[in-house]
């Protein structure tokens, strides 16, 4: 047999070799883990989280402006949460004859409704065309209070973080108290926890009433921003409106957390 040249070895030899490094090399995977990025694909997607609510967010209890009916004042009271509405409730609406069962009827469909909503944007109930019309204006009316109050809250940033937590502007409105010449129901203010602003929504009306109410209101207000609670001295000739102002006026800061 003949034999093979030495050269002839080496480079068959050198061809093995180059072969199998080819061959190691096409096994290699064709991607790591790094990869995808790195070639400018898609990264794997990061759980979304959900956003904070803060004080633009708005939350707080609030009563809209009574809106005058044909059959009587509709009063709202809204109370809004991170933003949205949470509850729906009237304070005032038309009673008497009729009225009574109207409202019955119509009111905890509107309240209902302003909550799907999350706006004053509510189809009216059938047979209640004023009371729904009402309803809605002062609900408007209520979430533009809040919204304003959402705003002046983020406008003060720093400064109320520096005062604690629970020292914002809160607007409440207190229960109506029924009195032996009408109901009486207030509004008041409390910022940095303290009253800073007080209003009556209802008072007794009509005759003599209304030179009383003229009278005494007024200084209820400032007794009550003075004393900064409900512990107020009834104005003389004014012993009911005095009372169930201050039951009211109780039941507001009792929403405040005193």
């Amino acid at each position: 047999m003949r034999k093979s040249h030495p050269v002839r070895r080496a480079v068959l030899a050198g061809a093995a070799t180059v072969s199998g490094i080819v061959l190691l090399l096409s096994l290699k995977p064709a991607s790591d883990p790094g990869s995808a990025s790195a070639a400018g694909g898609a990264a794997p997607p990061v759980a979304a989280q959900s956003p904070q609510g803060g004080r633009g967010a708005g939350s707080g209890t609030v009563t809209g402006d009574a809106a005058r009916t044909q059959y009587g004042p509709v009063q709202v009271r809204v109370t809004v949460s991170a933003g949205k509405i949470t509850r729906a409730e009237a304070v005032q609406a038309p009673k008497g004859g009729q009225s009574d069962q109207v409202t019955a009827d119509a009111v905890p469909k509107l309240n209902q409704a302003a909550v799907a909503a999350g706006n004053a944007d509510i189809d009216a109930v059938s047979g209640a065309t004023y009371t729904s019309a009402g309803y809605a204006k002062s609900l408007q009316s209520a979430l533009d209070k809040a919204a304003a109050a959402a705003g002046s809250n983020a406008g003060a940033g720093a400064a109320e973080e520096g005062a604690g937590a629970g020292q914002g502007t809160q607007v409440l409105t207190g229960d109506a108290a029924q009195t032996q010449y009408g109901p009486v129901q207030v509004r008041v203010t409390v910022s940095g926890g303290r009253i800073t602003d007080v209003e009556a929504l209802q008072a007794p009306k009509g005759g003599r009433s209304d030179q009383v109410t003229a009278d005494a209101v007024p200084k209820l207000n400032r007794a009550a921003v003075a004393a900064g609670n409900a512990d107020i001295d009834a104005v003389s000739g004014a012993t009911y409106t005095s009372a169930g102002y201050t039951q009211s006026l109780q039941s507001a800061l009792d929403r405040a957390g005193g």
